[in-house]
């Protein structure tokens, strides 16, 4: 029993010896490590670089990739990535709304019949009458009204349309007449050559006018589904329009859900007034350009008078087109000086409207810069022709709208969330009269009810 812990006590020092010797080969490589041998060194490790002679030249470290471009070619970029995005994101929605124009016009078109028929909807709830009632005989006056300025409109057409075919015979007539003894010196020849050019061109085209007549039909059953989508729409915007502009919120993200709840119903005051002030302003057109060609005897005035009126919801073009027609039914049916007589009255109350009437019905509330309304016009008659011009305007004073309230909140929202200041900067804002603060600030506007 003596030689077992004896042999025990032997090997235990053994090992702690080997110990001792592994970790001063082990101290012994970590300081050659720090040394900073290369490879060739005996104790060296193989992974380490190894350092460039004295004689070599100095070379410079490489900068980053992202710090050798210049800043403005990376703001550039920044910018251009970002607006092919947008770019993207605007084709692929016109790409949509062309594949659904007909649902897309009928929906606006919706919205605008809405905007003016709520304030009486509103009117009557206030007096008592319930919504669903109001709203029932609100809508059914609204579309009696506009189905019988088209019932009108076309009775008259087709009443005088006899009397209007013999006016023009004579109307070309006297015309020709004039043409031979006016100071142009046209000749009968160039006249029956200009008339038979006209001739030759309906003969030969007479292919593409029956496929015109064609697509006539079916741009007609277009019109009726869209007619009767637009009824439906305006039902349930009137009636139940609250609770879908409540619903269409819940679609936003929550971070943006107050800007846009506020915009909203600003948005919707902006279509009011457009609504409104277009309405107001093509009556008064079409009453006092009807007037004016009815004591010139013009065939047709009370037809012409509703044309103008409709035409008016086109801006600029419409009251070209709607002018234009009126004078050439003066033309040709009541000759050159009567013609005259007729675009003087329709360029005196066209100056009345865009000088006086729009900017005194409408006001500040829709005042968008003529230039934007000439581009907008023809952009959207570019997407989808009449409809798209007709809605073009409002969603450009919509959309102004929407953008300055939104930027007006940011900036609000910015000065809220910043810090106070502190020392002299708190003390200057201190003895800052209340009048002032006020007016660095931009005033809200009032809340108005969300319902279409």
């Amino acid at each position: 029993m003596s030689r077992v812990p004896g042999w025990i006590g032997r090997f235990g020092a053994r090992l702690t010896e080997v110990g001792k010797r592994l970790d001063e080969r082990r101290a012994e490589a970590e300081a050659e490590e720090d040394d900073g041998h290369g490879p060739g060194h005996p104790h060296a490790s193989p992974d380490q670089v190894p350092a460039p002679p004295a004689y070599a030249p100095a070379v410079g470290a490489r900068p980053d990739p992202a710090q050798a471009v210049p800043w403005g070619v990376r703001v550039a970029a920044e910018a251009g990535w970002r607006l092919l995005v947008l770019a993207g994101t605007v084709w692929v929605l016109m790409r949509v709304i062309s594949a659904v124009q007909l649902v897309v016009l009928a929906f606006v078109c919706a919205l605008l019949v809405t905007a003016l028929l709520q304030p009486t909807v509103a009117r009557l709830a206030r007096h008592g009458v319930p919504r669903g009632l109001a709203t029932a005989l609100t809508a059914i006056l609204g579309f009696v009204v506009i189905g019988l300025m088209g019932w009108f409109v076309t009775w008259q057409i087709m009443e005088n349309l006899d009397n209007l075919s013999g006016q023009v015979q004579n109307g070309i007539e006297e015309l020709r007449g004039w043409l031979l003894n006016s100071p142009f010196h046209v000749t009968d020849k160039q006249i029956n050559e200009i008339a038979n050019n006209l001739r030759d061109a309906v003969g030969a085209n007479t292919d593409q006018i029956t496929s015109a007549g064609l697509a006539g039909v079916t741009v007609v059953v277009e019109a009726l589904t869209g007619i009767l989508l637009a009824m439906f729409s305006t039902l349930f915007l009137l009636y139940d329009g609250k609770r879908i502009w409540q619903w269409t919120l819940k679609l936003v993200p929550a971070a943006a859900r107050p800007g846009v709840a506020g915009a909203g119903p600003r948005a919707w005051r902006t279509l009011t007034a457009y609504v409104r002030g277009t309405v107001i302003v093509a009556l008064i057109d079409a009453v006092f350009i009807g007037l004016g060609i009815y004591f010139l005897d013009v065939p047709m005035a009370v037809p012409l008078a509703v044309l103008i009126f409709l035409f008016a919801f086109v801006p600029l073009v419409g009251a070209v087109v709607s002018g234009a027609l009126a004078v050439l039914v003066a033309l040709v049916t009541q000759g050159v000086f009567t013609a005259v007589f007729t675009l003087a009255v329709v360029l005196a109350v066209q100056q009345i409207e865009g000088h006086i009437l729009q900017p005194f019905i409408l006001g500040r509330a829709v005042r968008v810069h003529p230039l934007a309304v000439v581009l907008a016009v023809s952009a959207g008659g570019m997407v989808a022709g009449i409809g798209g011009a007709v809605v073009a305007v409002p969603l450009v004073a919509v959309t102004n709208t929407v953008v300055g309230y939104l930027h007006a909140y940011s900036h609000r929202t910015a000065l809220l969330q910043s810090p106070r200041p502190h020392g002299a900067t708190a003390t200057a804002d201190a003895i800052v009269p209340p009048s002032a603060a006020a007016a660095a600030e931009p005033s809200p506007a009032p809340e108005a009810d969300a319902r279409p």
